[in-house]
């Protein structure tokens, strides 16, 4: 008796906790791409609740999406950084009406540790100065959801450089 009142205790708090999909903008490609190409660089990146330290080349990386469909980053440009990812965008809803960005490389399966071509980026805000996109890793046998907290390359804020002390 205990474990039913317990699995529906369960199912039902869960149910309060599952979030609406995030309403993105009717102008979303524009917001990611801008007229033909938009940069990003991260503010803040966490591993589950953890908030990540932002070493040389967290603080150097730019992601460029452009308005064809192509996306790359600057990771190569930076020493000891590892590898650039080129490849294509685009937006897709999942079937419970969540909106990602989904970023298509031959080069994903090597660098992610994935077997898909693909890696889906959920949308939780989209302005014309911040995204804020999550994605589930698994590193060392462990899923993992990653969040990032992009901003407009021009954009000086303070705080990026965190570390835990």
């Amino acid at each position: 008796m205990f474990s039913l009142v317990a699995i529906l205790c369960f199912t039902r708090c869960k149910e309060k906790i599952k979030k609406e999909p995030y309403q993105v903008p009717d102008d979303l490609a524009q917001i990611i791409a801008g007229d033909s190409l938009k940069t990003w660089k991260l503010l803040k990146r966490y591993n589950g609740k953890t908030r990540m330290n932002m070493g040389d080349c967290f603080l150097k990386y730019r992601q460029t999406f452009m308005n064809d469909g192509n996306v790359y980053d600057n990771n190569i440009e930076n020493s000891d950084c590892g590898k650039s990812l080129k490849g294509s965008w685009k937006i897709i809803k999942d079937s419970q009406n969540f909106t990602y960005i989904r970023i298509t490389s031959n080069q994903i399966p090597k660098l992610l540790g994935t077997t898909e071509n693909y890696k889906d980026f959920r949308i939780f805000h989209a302005s014309k100065d911040s995204l804020h996109l999550s994605f589930v890793h698994t590193q060392y046998g462990q899923k993992r959801r990653i969040s990032d907290y992009l901003i407009d390359q021009d954009l000086q804020i303070k705080g990026r450089d965190f570390h835990h002390k």
